[in-house]
């Protein structure tokens, strides 16, 4: 049997819409995972049934974090909201804690996952950081734009190996101050962090790059996914 694999459904503001891009469930499939979209509610007992279900979850990109999760006021320069994602996400982060269930969290997931465990974001990098990174690339998305250093002895070092490699990248939020509750798993060389994991849980990391949109072109990529998938296999 297939691991079955709990989506966080991204929505489209204009159209009142739910959807989800392709790659998040192909590269799931080609890990002999089972893909599904969640309901996007904030009905409890919907959600926790529907993650009954799934043998892990995928917190994927989308909407910036809302900021008072974190204790500040929205900037000027913070992007669109969504306060349903933000309670169903904490909803169904809460519970995996609680079980130890595997999840992965993408581009906002692992925002999300820090804000939620009491870390803080920076809410737009260009105007809060300096860098000389390019944390906001153009298309094609399947190429490499920046490095990363992966931390030794880290989960992530174990799944592609420690030193630098090679990541897309799509986003202007980041991780600012870190939760007690992660460790840093890897940092670009501007010192913003890209991929943590929670302490002492099965299974439960974010990458701030875009896995799901180059697995087909990185062996890192589908190496991640498939150490989650395999993860919600035990």
């Amino acid at each position: 049997m297939r691991p079955v694999i709990g989506l966080i459904p991204l929505y489209d503001d204009e159209k009142e819409s739910y959807w989800m891009l392709p790659g998040y469930m192909k590269v799931i499939e080609e890990c002999r995972g089972l893909p599904i979209m969640l309901p996007f509610t904030e009905n409890t007992e919907e959600l926790l049934d529907a993650y009954q279900l799934c043998s892990g979850i995928l917190f994927t990109g989308g909407h910036d974090v809302n900021p008072r999760i974190y204790g500040k006021e929205q900037s000027e320069k913070c992007g669109k909201i969504c306060p349903t994602r933000d309670t169903m996400e904490s909803i169904l982060l809460k519970k995996c804690l609680e079980d130890n269930k595997p999840f992965l969290g993408i581009c906002r997931g692992i925002q999300f996952i820090n804000a939620y465990l009491g870390g803080t974001l920076f809410q737009d990098i260009p105007t809060e950081c300096e860098s000389n990174v390019e944390h906001h690339m153009i298309a094609p998305y399947d190429r490499q734009i920046h490095e990363v250093e992966v931390i030794a002895g880290t989960r992530l070092a174990k799944i592609i190996g420690a030193g630098k490699h090679g990541v897309n990248s799509y986003h202007h939020q980041a991780i600012k101050e870190i939760s007690d509750e992660l460790n840093i798993m890897a940092k670009s060389s501007d010192g913003l962090i890209e991929a943590v994991e929670v302490k002492d849980k099965k299974f439960a990391i974010g990458v701030q790059w875009h896995p799901e949109l180059s697995y087909e072109k990185s062996e890192d990529s589908i190496n991640i996914i498939k150490a989650f998938v395999d993860a919600c296999c035990e």
